[in-house]
């Protein structure tokens, strides 16, 4: 269910989420600072920074109206205390230390849950269609203006119907649905059992937003458990409106609409790609891959580590929500692939530069740059011969990992002139990201109380003693802002109001088959063929009859 990018042939994968990404966030962890300087940055002359790393104001910042907003948000009460979850420095990537607070007798009474966060994926190709509508009739993901908010289902089942063959031949070259569902109930039962090791009695439930198991099933399970602690963790690296946040805007309706909610204490993990645990995770898989350039095999095609290109390849964004909106999506990524950068150097680990670049670009608009399909083009002709290829965006595989970037962007690349080709794959249940992972959820089981103590707002003392139990982990290093759901989505309410919709740059206009005629041709069909279903379903009858 891909839209068509901008590339030389049509492609045939999944739609690319389109809509900003936000997150709520403070000091960096102290990693980044040391994967600014590493010499491992791009060796080649770019027409544009390949690392994407132009200096601009920092989207947190609480100078900026999207930043005050976030300031003003995650930092005036309580409910928007913060959570260390990020190593204690750079060269080390040790665990953070926990300071545990004093038990009470309640604790015996807690059950506790995790709930995963994921996109879903049609399980087989008779289900694409239904999951693409479920995707395009979310306004995070398909967004509208305003006075045309009623028309979304109606553009949601017109376009899910003309994307639905083209998408199902991508799932059907990947085996005929998407792997997603298997490996999230994995990672699930994996981090179950993480927890149990580390002497915490947790249930791990899976809420996938645009197919089974939906959200709505999992806290029917999450009721019927009697969970009473729930720790809310997307299974995105970076937070995202269109991932995280779209989820966190269902699961903020339902605790809304469910009286038999109101009991259930809960925190959110936003975003948090700079733990210890992640990043060395993804090091460890890139070092591999990079060594596998030593083989006698690889040796024979004139190849080896130190001609190794690092090819971080990420989702991209509209330019516009990072440019207008002050969107820090882009310097988050940019970020992520420091932190990663900088492990590797304090490895030791040899290779021939890194770049940054973003896939999955749909529509006429301007997306992050530079594009994947492009700096492949651009490497090639500077002469770097072997990449390593990151899905830096992904902890599991499906369609953009196993078609987009397998058989679409590598082919780019054998046409190109690269030799070598080796993806990294995703994490999937990597024990070392499981480990850290749980950790996470671990450190911040007390601060369920801290977000429902200041929601409550039961008693002036609760909420100081909540306020000074998060203190405690604020003096360390990489804080990561936690928040209920109502908490992060009233910045995110407030920041989605800044967001511009999307300008489509059409050049001048040329006669003949042109990329800019086909554009208006298609315009011009999909709004007659709206006005027709339109028609048809106000007034019950047909809008053409045929003899």
């Amino acid at each position: 269910g891909r839209a068509t990018r901008h590339r030389s042939k049509p492609s045939r994968t999944n739609p690319a989420l389109c809509v900003a990404n936000m997150t709520t966030r403070t000091a960096r962890s102290s990693m980044a600072a040391a994967g600014r300087n590493s010499p491992h940055q791009t060796r080649v002359n770019h027409p544009h920074p390949l690392r994407g790393a132009q200096a601009r104001p920092r989207a947190s910042s609480p100078h900026s109206p999207l930043g005050q907003r976030r300031h003003d948000a995650c930092c005036s009460t309580s409910a928007r205390r913060m959570v260390a979850t990020s190593s204690s420095s750079s060269s080390s990537l040790t665990p953070p230390t926990f300071q545990q607070r004093p038990q009470t007798p309640d604790d015996a009474k807690k059950n506790v849950g995790v709930l995963l966060l994921n996109l879903g994926g049609p399980e087989t190709l008779e289900d694409v269609q239904e999951f693409l509508y479920n995707l395009f009739a979310d306004p995070d993901i398909l967004r509208l203006p305003e006075p045309l908010g009623w028309a979304q289902p109606l553009l949601a089942r017109i376009v899910s119907y003309v994307r639905a063959p083209q998408s199902q031949e991508g799932y059907r070259a990947i085996g005929g649905g998407s792997p997603i569902r298997k490996t999230t109930e994995e990672q699930a039962e994996a981090l179950q059992r993480a927890m149990d090791a580390k002497d915490v009695d947790a249930k791990v439930y899976v809420a996938m937003r645009y197919w089974n198991p939906f959200t709505e099933e999992a806290i029917e399970r999450i009721k019927r458990d009697r969970i009473t602690d729930l720790v809310v963790l997307p299974l995105y690296p970076q937070f995202s409106v269109s991932t995280s946040g779209s989820s966190l805007r269902l699961l903020e309706k339902i605790f809304r609409d469910d009286p038999a909610l109101a009991p259930l204490k809960h925190t959110v993990i936003p975003s948090w790609y700079q733990r210890p645990g992640y990043v060395r995770a993804m090091a460890n898989l890139i070092e591999r891959e990079i060594q596998a350039y030593d083989s006698e095999e690889e040796r024979k095609r004139g190849l080896g580590s130190r001609s190794a290109h690092v090819f971080f390849s990420a989702h991209g964004v509209p330019k516009s929500y990072v440019d207008e909106a002050g969107d820090p999506y882009k310097e988050e990524m940019e970020e992520t692939v420091e932190l990663i950068v900088g492990e590797l150097k304090r490895r030791g680990i040899a290779y021939n530069g890194h770049t940054l670049a973003y896939q999955s670009r749909v529509g006429p608009v301007e997306w992050l740059e530079p594009y994947t399909d492009d700096s492949i083009r651009y490497l090639a002709k500077q002469g770097v011969e072997a990449l390593v290829v990151v899905p830096i965006s992904f902890v599991s595989e499906h369609i953009e990992t196993l078609e987009e970037i397998d058989m679409e962007y590598r082919e780019v690349a054998e046409e190109s002139g690269i030799k070598g080709w080796r993806r990294v794959p995703a994490l999937g249940c990597d024990q070392v990201f499981i480990d850290d992972l749980a950790s996470a959820a671990i450190e911040a089981l007390p601060y369920v109380d801290v977000n429902k103590a200041a929601a409550a707002r039961s008693g002036q003392g609760e909420v100081e003693n909540a306020a000074a139990a998060a203190a405690v982990l604020q003096g360390q290093s990489g804080l990561v802002p936690m928040g209920s759901v109502d908490a992060l989505l009233e910045t995110y309410d407030g920041d989605r109001k800044l967001l511009p919709v999307p300008d489509i740059t059409v050049g001048e206009w040329e006669w003949g088959w042109t990329r800019s005629a086909e554009l208006w041709n298609g315009r011009l069909a999909m709004s007659a063929l709206a006005a027709i279903l339109a028609f048809e379903i106000l007034t019950g009858k047909a809008a053409f009859l045929l003899e």
